[in-house]
């Protein structure tokens, strides 16, 4: 079956990651309105490792470091070489409005190079533990926002990028697993200047305003496994 980009994308920007779109979905709904027992949010530690490496060709994850969610919060598993850090995403990594902010299914391989390790990690590591200690989605916007504005979190390093490429990755309960792709992290609301999100563009955007960058994507053939993804319509 193929799929259409148009009705795809758009989906899974309104329902992902576009702010406007989640107060549309809120509306309609509120699915998660509140944590679920942290259990359900964790994994064995050997199973979110293969996990976490999932999200890259094994050419850039088998040397980068892998950090597994504990009780207390993200620890290191693997000590890497190359500069990249992965980890598997909870729900959390959403903006704090998002209706799947609880979603304790989701599982989001992510693999950040070192730019996007020095500057978006760190923002949600701190979500993590804010959630950890039992912080209301108010105060961990809040929060975020006072430690950007003060420097205690670090501005966006130029350059950041991660690989999204995990055949199993759980996304939201509209987009499921979505295609491999690969993102990139550009400060401020930017999309324009990329040409995102045009008829025939290949690259996709959401700004985050709670993160302060615009995130693009762009859509790639392959799981990280080498098999072919979905195919798309244009």
């Amino acid at each position: 079956m193929r799929i259409s980009v148009a009705s795809f994308v758009f989906a899974f920007l309104v329902l992902a990651v576009l702010p406007g779109g989640t107060q549309q979905a809120r509306a309609q709904s509120e699915p998660y309105p509140a944590m679920a027992p942290l259990d359900e949010y964790l994994m064995s530690k050997d199973a979110e490792i293969a996990l976490a490496r999932s999200a890259a060709p094994a050419s850039v994850a088998d040397d980068a470091t892998v950090m597994v969610l504990e009780r207390q919060g993200y620890t290191t598993a693997v000590q890497g070489t190359n500069g990249f850090v992965c980890y598997v995403e909870r729900s959390w990594a959403h903006d704090t409005d998002h209706p799947e902010f609880w979603n304790p299914k989701m599982r989001a391989p992510n693999c950040f190079n070192a730019a996007a390790a020095s500057s978006i990690v760190p923002i949600y590591l701190r979500k993590t533990r804010l959630v950890l200690a039992g912080k209301s989605k108010s105060e961990i916007a809040q929060t975020i926002a006072a430690a950007l504005d003060s420097g205690e979190l670090p501005a966006l390093t130029p350059g950041a990028m991660c690989y999204m490429m995990s055949k199993e990755q759980y996304l939201n309960d509209q987009a499921h697993s979505w295609y491999p792709h690969v993102m990139f992290y550009v400060a401020g609301d930017v999309a324009k200047s990329w040409g995102a999100n045009l008829p025939g563009s290949p690259v996709i955007a959401a700004n985050d305003p709670q993160l302060r960058a615009t995130i693009f994507m762009v859509v790639v053939h392959h799981w990280s496994d080498g098999t072919t993804g979905p195919p798309m319509e244009h």
